[in-house]
């Protein structure tokens, strides 16, 4: 049997090589040449906290007030553009109590998945991709975000995670080569962090070595069908039969379902990041919660992350947003110097976000063998190994590992 994967982030490689572990043979296709995709430049941070989808009570409001603001951590640039004009009726529908209690269960149960399939890689021969179980601090300054944080670690830990809350003293017990101007923080002790450029590359290097073929720089241009089935993609330099297709395009999904004359509600987040080699190394990753900024040490260096910019899809760098993020560290981690960036050493890419906040994964309707694997928004590194085993045992047709109704990709036909 032969599976042809189209997208070569942590979403496709995880689904190959859990389909490769099953006996498939696979080819995976990519536009790009795999060296810099959403996969590399996230914040590699391994979440079972996450569990509020994007989607949310109180997003709605903030965001407006965020509209206006050029440094603003969450952004959604207003477009007569109906993909976005589609996508965000859908998002103000679902931003309620009712798609949070849904949801929740179920993103708590793919990210505790993708944690132990991560532990498991690790101990494989290969993998070295410094996975480190230190969990990940939301620290917050005011009284109003303490009191909503302190309230998110207890429904945690009424879910079975291991979350505590901590005083700034407690706090700076656990970072003591740090200053910290906080009032307190949540300790997700449940979460862990890797290097994700580590990872992306050793991922490749075993799939080759599995025989997995790669397909690379060269777009999909038609996708052939015959009655319910894919039946095989025409690149810009070959023709690619299959068995089974897994669409994992990340914020791409877009153009290329249209290839298929299918839709799916998806919008590109835009996302920056950079590396800096601080004099103070911090020692637990770390969020900033009032201002939306994510730092994680990795090795001798430091990856400050952060913004989340609806729009289409395009390379304008905002230099504002970027400045962002550097103003807002000092106002928590008074010694941990960051500089501004240069241009060339900026980061961006696109998490592909879904109008709910929950992934996309399992068959479409129309086309029996088609796989959808999308919109994790800035969840792709955490629940990619769980998203592709899922894929992999829909691919087999065998019993899913958790229940995987609520990602269903037909939801909002």
């Amino acid at each position: 049997m032969k599976a042809v994967i189209i997208g070569g982030g942590i979403i496709g490689l995880s689904t190959a090589y859990y389909l490769v572990r099953d006996g498939w043979e696979v080819t995976v296709v990519d536009r790009s040449d795999l060296s810099d995709n959403c996969s590399y430049g996230n914040l590699g941070m391994i979440v079972p906290s996450h569990f509020v989808p994007l989607a949310a009570p109180g997003i709605v409001s903030q965001g407006l007030r965020w509209m206006f603001s050029s440094s603003s951590p969450f952004y959604v640039k207003p477009s007569l553009n109906a993909q976005l004009v589609g996508w965000g009726w859908k998002f103000l529908r679902s931003a309620n109590a009712k798609n949070v209690a849904a949801s929740a269960p179920h993103l708590k149960a793919i990210n505790l998945l993708s944690k132990q399939l991560y532990e498991d890689m690790a101990k494989e021969p290969g993998f070295e991709f410094g996975l480190e179980k230190k969990g990940i601090m939301m620290y917050f300054k005011t009284e109003k975000v303490a009191e909503e944080e302190i309230h998110m670690a207890e429904t945690a830990r009424s879910m079975g995670l291991d979350a505590v809350a901590l005083t700034a003293a407690e706090a700076r017990a656990l970072e003591p080569d740090m200053d910290l101007d906080v009032l307190g923080a949540v300790h997700y002790r449940c979460d862990a962090h890797l290097y994700p450029n580590k990872l992306m590359e050793q991922m490749q290097l075993w799939l080759k070595w599995k025989g997995v073929q790669f397909v690379t720089g060269s777009e999909v241009r038609q996708v052939y069908s015959r009655a319910n089935r894919i039946t095989g993609i025409q690149t810009g330099s070959a023709g690619i039969a299959g068995d089974v297709f897994v669409f994992a395009a990340g914020s791409w999904m877009p153009q290329l379902l249209k290839l298929a004359a299918l839709q799916l509600p998806l919008m590109p987040g835009k996302g920056y990041s950079f590396m800096q080699q601080p004099a103070r190394q911090l020692n637990i990753p770390a969020i900033l919660c009032e201002a939306r900024v994510a730092i994680t040490p990795m090795g001798n260096s430091v990856r400050f992350g952060g913004t989340m910019e609806i729009a289409p899809v395009n390379s304008q760098v905002n230099m504002n947003r970027v400045k962002g993020i550097v103003d807002s560290v000092p106002a928590y981690l008074p010694g941990l110097a960051v500089q501004m960036p240069e241009k060339d050493k900026i980061w961006y890419g696109f998490r592909p976000c879904s109008p709910d906040g929950v992934p996309y994964i399992g068959y479409g309707a129309r086309y029996e063998n088609l796989l959808y694997g999308a919109g994790h928004a800035m969840m792709g590194l955490s629940l990619g190994p769980a998203t592709g085993l899922l894929l992999s045992e829909l691919a087999s047709r065998r019993k899913t590992s958790i229940d995987v109704h609520a990602f269903d990709p037909a939801r909002f036909d």
